[in-house]
């Protein structure tokens, strides 16, 4: 686990700049994980992602497409297209996260920050249920994401219209001992890692 200084940072700058330091040693560990452990433990989180309370009760579940070495959620869109329930993955706009719904073997396009996202001609959908990626988190649901506030803004908006279910995933490498976190950050219902669910001791 990440060390990290008893006394938090008090501007934003020098808040942003830790958080880059922990974004980095993070995703260094992920990075360093062996392709048999990550696929594995992509599989073992699927199965727990699947039982997470509401889950199943949601029509439009927001998730992602892989990318670099992060938990690949390809297992969790499998089983949800199994059990009936749609499919929605983000576009990123100069207007934040917009979800488009994905069909199983709908092609997907080439977006910005090496994603793969959904076609511009399909319509926008607004999730209840978000799986979400992140670099690093804690045991109080907080995360740190790549920098750019993208889920915490599309919480927030999604959230406008009622409660939204979200479950980070991670690999257990990428716990830290506390996100500095920011009026803006968004902690997170659920984290779920190889290792199990993470107790979360929210304030």
């Amino acid at each position: 686990m990440a060390p990290h200084s008893s006394t938090p940072p008090s501007t934003p700058s020098a808040i942003s700049a830790l958080k880059a330091d922990l974004r980095r040693e993070a995703l260094a560990r992920r990075d360093a994980l062996d392709l048999d452990h990550r696929r594995a433990g992509a599989r073992r989180i699927a199965e727990i992602v699947l039982a997470v309370p509401g889950l199943a009760e949601a029509p439009i579940v927001g998730a992602f497409w892989p990318i670099r070495s992060e938990v690949d959620p390809r297992p969790i869109i499998e089983a949800l297209f199994a059990r009936g329930q749609r499919v929605a993955l983000p576009k990123v706009t100069p207007d934040g996260l917009v979800f488009r719904e994905w069909r199983a073997g709908e092609a997907l396009v080439r977006g910005g920050f090496g994603l793969s996202e959904p076609r511009d001609d399909l319509p926008p959908l607004d999730p209840t249920a978000l799986v979400v990626p992140l670099a690093a988190f804690d045991r109080r649901g907080q995360r740190i994401g790549y920098g750019r506030g993208y889920y915490d803004h599309a919480i927030a908006r999604l959230s406008e219209a009622g409660p939204v279910l979200t479950i980070g995933i991670a690999f257990a490498v990428q716990q830290i001992a506390e996100v500095p976190a920011e009026p803006h950050d968004r902690p997170l219902d659920h984290l779920i890692t190889e290792d199990g669910p993470i107790p979360l001791h929210k304030v």
